[in-house]
């Protein structure tokens, strides 16, 4: 499985972005998918989940009622949407799909978020 992860860039405080995850193929009922992130020094961590059967999301605290997980199951491809941004949301933004059933995962190669205060 191949993850390409798009739609990072610049942005101001306050501002908004989409991300988006392309799976090389159906995955999603399957794979539980994950957006994480690291800022440069630090861990890398979730940011948001999906479960595999799309029924129930899970949002860090420092995120959450900003940014939003979704999937479009026809396309193959999670969103990330980004809203209220701050300085502190800088950071690699990595994709994620990873079997609730065995250690098999999957990593995109991370695109870049600059929030600029």
């Amino acid at each position: 499985v191949q993850l390409v992860e798009s739609g990072g860039g610049l942005v101001q405080a306050g501002g908004s972005l989409r991300l988006s995850c392309a799976a090389s193929r159906s995955i999603f009922r399957i794979y539980v998918m994950g957006w994480y992130r690291q800022a440069f020094g630090k861990q890398r961590e979730l940011v948001a989940a999906l479960t595999s059967g799309g029924g129930s999301t899970n949002y860090a605290d420092s995120v959450k009622g900003r940014f939003t997980i979704s999937r479009d199951n026809a396309k193959n491809t999670i969103y990330l949407t980004m809203n209220s941004l701050k300085a502190e949301d800088t950071a690699v933004y990595y994709c994620n799909a990873r079997s609730p059933f065995t250690t098999t995962a999957y990593w995109g190669q991370g695109t870049q978020v600059t929030v600029s205060s």
